[in-house]
């Protein structure tokens, strides 16, 4: 029980001191002080403005990529032991990949015009 006092202490802990350096270190009377995001530039557009609905077909389509890499990076380390199975597993993600590319391509997420 006292590793996990001694855990919890260090989290608060480490967090207090997270929250002290910025107040320390943030200028309270500046230029960019009211300014929220983009260095210091002036918003040119609403927070809650809507996007094109491309732009949502085309993070669909970097999640896919996204996904396929955060499955092939450790499956490359363990093929060797696992044998055809691990090679028949990653054939058939790729297959659903596939499907997902080609429903993105058909909605039109890779024409940008």
């Amino acid at each position: 029980m006292s590793g996990l006092l001694a855990m919890a202490i260090l989290a608060v802990g480490g967090v207090a001191v997270v929250y002290a350096v910025h107040w320390l270190l943030v200028p309270w009377r500046g230029a960019l002080r009211p300014l929220p995001y983009q260095s210091g530039w002036e918003p040119d557009a609403h927070a809650l403005s809507r996007f094109h609905v491309r732009w949502y077909l085309a993070t669909l389509l970097f999640l896919a990529f996204d996904v396929e890499m955060l499955f092939m990076y450790p499956w490359a380390v363990v093929v060797a032991d696992l044998g055809a199975s691990a090679v028949t597993e990653m054939f058939v993600f790729l297959g659903a990949l596939l499907v997902a590319v080609a429903w993105a391509w058909r909605e039109g997420a890779l024409r940008w015009v």
